[in-house]
């Protein structure tokens, strides 16, 4: 039998074996697809939300700048009224505010909580504007520079254009490790490898056809997450550099299979397999971007971050397919991949055992 007669003939059967797998059927394509539907029907039309703001008694600074950049104020801060300051700090603590503003004669008092530091630091930065321009304004000179700020998306950039990306990221690198080292674990244990062995099927045929198998499914889910985003209660917009996510994609699915191969080369039984792959998958699912955004994270997270395949690919397809930056941006992450790729394989191989004995 001839090396392109194999691989034909293993990579049907793989797609058969998957086809009929109704579990693997749904976890690899229809959960991860339940998980966009609804990330992208509650939070799809949300921009970037405000932060509430409680203005204690009267603070003229406020009032002044309401008065004279009212628009632009409502983009960042939801701003009520209050003479309760001891309810007002209790909100705040709770959470459900994000400050409290007083005046006490020239002074402005912000009390915020350190819980959300994104969110009160952005407050504090808008408050210190405000202040900065009322004492500039107090003094009656004209100010040297003028700030003038743009937000690089446009108003309607709307949450689903970075779910779309991050949650096919997370389905991939889920299809990709699982897949690989379940699949060589139970070939292992039930004797599958040590016919291939024997069988005139050269070896790189049967890795081939995997490799095969599992970058057309990635193109395959690749593809209905975009059906699903582009449809008009969604609304994604693909920018001009989407097609770039494909070898994104594609390297990104060698990394995930590598990681695969190494444990399922390690583990001895589908349990230890198992156990294993859930320790990656999840904390990378959750470091590498998928769920929120890693750089809203502490410091401490974004560092480890930098360790796991799909911080990588989460930044490249949201950097072309979203962000709208050139092919080129997509690059430095296609080469991370695939050197993931190559260590995890080499790794595997050193690993590799074609039975349990």
């Amino acid at each position: 039998m001839s090396t392109l007669a194999s691989f034909k003939s293993l990579s049907r059967a793989m797609v058969r074996g998957f086809l009929r797998d109704r579990g693997a059927l749904f976890f690899t394509i229809l959960f991860p697809l339940m998980f966009l539907v609804i990330f992208g029907g509650v939070f799809g039309n949300q921009t970037t939300s405000k932060a509430d703001v409680i203005e204690v008694g009267t603070v003229q600074v406020l009032d002044q700048a309401k008065a004279g950049a009212g628009a632009e104020l409502d983009k960042v801060m939801s701003i009520t009224k209050s003479t309760d300051l001891k309810g007002a700090l209790k909100k705040v603590e709770e959470g459900d505010a994000a400050a409290a503003v007083e005046q006490r004669g020239n002074e402005v008092i912000v009390h915020y909580s350190a819980a959300d530091q994104v969110v009160s630091g952005t407050v504090r930065g808008t408050l210190n504007s405000i202040v900065q321009t009322a004492n500039i304004a107090a003094t009656g000179r004209p100010p040297v520079y003028e700030l003038s700020v743009q937000q690089v998306e446009d108003d309607s950039t709307k949450a689903i254009q970075f779910f779309t990306p991050s949650l096919l990221g997370w389905a991939l690198a889920s299809a990709g490790v699982f897949g690989a080292s379940q699949t060589l674990v139970t070939w292992r244990t039930k004797g599958i490898l040590r016919r291939l062995r024997l069988s005139p099927a050269p070896i790189s045929a049967v890795f081939g056809a995997r490799v095969t198998v599992s970058v057309g499914i990635a193109m395959a889910q690749l593809v209905l997450f975009l059906a699903v985003a582009r449809l008009p209660f969604f609304g994604l917009r693909l920018e001009d550099s989407w097609w770039m996510a494909i070898p994104l994609v594609v390297s990104g699915v060698l990394a995930f299979l590598s990681i695969g191969m190494v444990i399922g080369a390690w583990a001895k039984t589908q349990e230890a397999a198992q156990t294993v792959t859930q320790l990656v998958v999840l904390p990378m699912a959750f470091l590498g971007g998928s769920f929120f955004p890693i750089d809203a994270s502490p410091g401490w997270m974004r560092a480890i971050s930098y360790v796991f395949p799909l911080r990588y690919l989460n930044e490249g397809m949201l950097n072309v397919m979203t962000r709208g930056l050139g092919p080129g941006s997509a690059l430095p992450q296609i080469a991370i991949l695939l050197g993931i790729s190559v260590v995890g394989g080499l790794v595997a191989t050193r690993l590799f055992r074609w039975d349990d004995a």
